[in-house]
């Protein structure tokens, strides 16, 4: 329902008001039964299941009051003090509530918050054009960046201010990125349309989740609820397949947008489909009526498109905005879409070790420990898993004389423990991989229990700070054994093991365990330390389960006896020498040390400036410090300097860019409403991997210092 407002932007009395009157006016959203069901379900699970064994009572509905609060305004842009201190009223009731399926205090405080929110977006739309033509940049103003350390609003005026502050920000912004003036006003009005329509979007479902998940988070970081569309999603990402067409889409205004195609996917074979075309209408069959998605949900328009394979769904398309004209209509058989790009993959880097011989050694490249259960269970013998995809890759490495190898679990958030720990298998004759404890504290050991053929070549594996959970199994395993050597960055630290159980809609993804290496240490906070440190951009204090609240302590066990491959034994010393020599001269390590140093200096940013001036010199500083670091690069590398970064069409990015443009979406929300983006992995241009040469350089410094290591005997298997 559109309105317009005349008033000033900046009146907070008026804003509140408006939200309560548009919550009566029929906005307002309430559960469904099922979802108190849910709840319920829910509550008990946690209880009875998670491992630290928490009761749900008043103390824990108190905190869950407060983080829900924190997950609808987490940068206190809605809610003044008053409005909390209203909310708190709730505080040691909503454990009472939850037993019984209540969720009326969660949609009361989610409907004050959406309606203040629609309000506010039609208040700065309905002024936008006065408002960027009044700003003064000369004045002495500052735009925190800090929420946490934020205390809420004193009063409505107070929200306004930080309202103003933002607006003007991000009109700055545009103006120092050289937008027009008359280009701001339309920029921003886009911007704020698509979250009006997006937040009219809003369900029952995706209040749910907030609230569910603000209770889970309680539990540990770990522990969470998924909705329905978040369920699906995390079994096509462990299976790396699922019924559809193989369009990857995305939001573009009111349309829903192809951004790219899955390779050999139905999409791609039949043709007619291509990226950037805008789907308006979707239809079952040859014959069924052709829906008009325009303004719809992502989530819906997926919906309508997959479905069971042998089955015809029919898109309507145009190439673009404005295009009505062009429209054609494409007929495509569902079929299954297999991602085979977020599989494991392999390479071959040829290089020369210290002595000048040269050397192949191979790179396997895991994005995750996937597998496909349901396959698994009917019996496929040619089910998806990360640890037949390794053990082909490895077999085809060896026939093109590969060394050694590289394991690349950079970013690898984890996914199968039964995978981590057969992949561990791969590299040892037989033994323990890993132990894990209940919430009873019984011990069980997992591992390799038959004796079989192995990979028995040198193994380097590359984690950093995303590498968590099954990677740092994998990884600590072969260290332990001495059977690979770890390098890269401190791993995330996640040591706790999930079990996925079916609540009445959707699933509960709970800590039941916690895992230990056969060294008795847990990974939890502490992660996995590499033998060999590179430099990281990841800053440990806010990346990482040390970072995390609530996550469960570190502690350790009684280790199980293992065998000592003691491939490295005596080595890493010396392995350290040699990196240390290579890399204080190579141009791009020492380019990469320069952005961490660069990165770290621009953490310390608490605050941006609005006032242009300083703002200008504050961008400025960063872009000539990007570009001296680059020209250094350069000229160690005979290149030409470039006199801006401007001059490439790709300009270094710096935290400062992302700083300075302030998004309004609420992330809490629109992360479970819009899950598809999690099958979408952009398109990048390949560029020389530093990290991951220099670490096929390490697996040749091995070679050289163990001339008597024989090419790996896998073939006996």
């Amino acid at each position: 329902m559109p309105l317009s407002f005349k008033k000033s932007l900046y009146r907070g009395t008026f804003v509140i008001l408006v939200s309560f009157f548009l919550a009566t006016l029929g906005w307002a959203l309430a559960p469904a039964s099922i979802q108190g069901d849910t709840l319920i379900k829910l509550i008990e699970t946690l209880e009875k299941r998670h491992y630290d064994g928490q009761t749900y009572d008043d103390s824990l509905s108190d905190l869950h009051l407060h983080a829900y609060i924190d997950a609808l305004d987490p940068q206190k842009m809605f809610f003044t003090r008053a409005d909390v201190d209203r909310f708190l009223t709730y505080r040691d009731r909503l454990d009472d509530l939850g037993r019984s399926g209540d969720l009326s205090v969660a949609f009361t405080l989610f409907n004050q918050y959406q309606a203040s929110l629609k309000a506010r977006l039609e208040s700065v739309l309905a002024s936008l054009d006065d408002q960027v033509g009044a700003f003064d940049f000369t004045l002495d103003e500052y735009l925190p960046l800090d929420s946490e350390t934020l205390a809420w609003a004193a009063s409505p005026d107070e929200l306004d201010d930080r309202w103003r502050k933002r607006l003007k920000s991000q009109v700055l912004s545009l103006k120092l990125a050289d937008k027009a003036l008359d280009e701001i006003a339309p920029t921003l009005a886009r911007r704020y349309k698509n979250q009006l329509n997006r937040l009219d979007q809003y369900n029952e479902r995706d209040v749910f989740a907030v609230y569910a998940n603000a209770l889970t988070e309680l539990y540990d970081p770990h522990t969470s609820y998924f909705s329905p569309r978040r369920a699906e999603n995390f079994d096509i990402n462990m299976s790396l397949s699922f019924d559809g067409i193989g369009a990857v889409l995305q939001v573009d205004d009111e349309y829903t947008k192809v951004v790219r195609l899955v390779p050999a996917g139905p999409a791609d074979k039949q043709g007619e489909l291509r990226p950037s075309d805008l789907v308006i209408g979707v239809g079952q069959g040859e014959d069924g009526p052709l829906e008009d998605v325009i303004g719809w949900r992502l989530d819906e328009v997926v919906d309508l498109i997959r479905g069971p394979r042998d089955t015809l769904v029919r898109l309507e398309v145009i190439p673009d905005k404005g295009k009505m004209d062009q429209r054609h209509v494409i007929a495509i058989h569902r079929n299954q879409v297999k991602l085979e790009e977020q599989a494991a993959q392999s390479r071959v880097l040829e290089m020369e070790d210290a002595d000048g011989k040269p050397r192949k050694i191979g790179v396997i490249e895991i994005p995750a420990f996937y597998i496909d259960f349901a396959a698994l269970r009917r019996g496929d013998k040619n089910y998806k898993s990360t640890t037949r995809d390794v053990r082909r890759l490895i077999e085809e490495l060896e026939s093109e004389d590969v060394e050694g190898l590289v394991i690349d679990l950079r970013n690898n958030g984890g996914g199968s423990l039964q995978e981590a720990n057969d992949l561990t298998g791969l590299f040892i004759e037989y033994g323990p991989t890993v132990q894990i404890r209940s919430a009873e504290r019984r011990v069980w050991r997992d591992g390799k229990r038959q004796r079989s053929p192995f990979y028995e070549g040198p193994v380097a594996v590359l984690i950093n700070r995303l590498s968590a959970s099954a990677s740092e199994i994998f990884a600590g395993a072969l260290q332990d054994y001495g059977r690979g050597i770890v390098i890269g960055d401190r791993s995330f630290g996640k040591g706790t093991v999930q079990t996925l159980l079916d609540l009445p809609e959707g699933q509960l993804k709970v800590t039941e365990s916690k895992f230990y290496r056969i060294s008795g240490d847990s990974t939890q906070h502490r992660g996995v330390v590499p033998d060999i440190a590179f430099p990281s951009l990841f800053d440990e204090g806010e990346i990482g389960e040390s970072s995390l609240d609530r996550a469960l302590g570190w502690d350790q066990i009684s280790p199980v006896r293992h065998r000592d491959y003691a491939l490295f034994d005596g080595l890493v010393p010396t392995l350290q020498q040699l990196h240390q020599e290579r890399t204080t001269s190579d141009p791009d390590f020492i380019y990469l040390q320069d952005q961490v140093s660069m990165s770290i200096d621009t953490r310390g940013l608490t605050q941006l400036p609005l006032n242009e001036s300083e703002r200008r010199q504050l961008r400025e500083s960063q872009e000539s410090r990007a570009l001296e670091i680059e020209n250094k690069r350069r000229a160690a590398k005979g290149e030409e300097p470039l006199a801006s970064l401007r001059d490439e069409e790709a300009t270094v990015d710096t935290e400062l860019d992302t700083a300075l443009d302030v998004d309004l979406d609420n992330e809490a929300i629109a992360n479970d409403t819009i899950e598809e983006a999690a099958l979408a992995d952009e398109d990048s241009e390949e560029e020389a991997d530093v990290l991951l040469l220099e670490a096929g350089r390490i697996v040749a410094d091995v070679l050289a210092l163990l001339p008597t290591v024989q090419a790996p005997q896998t073939a006996k298997r």
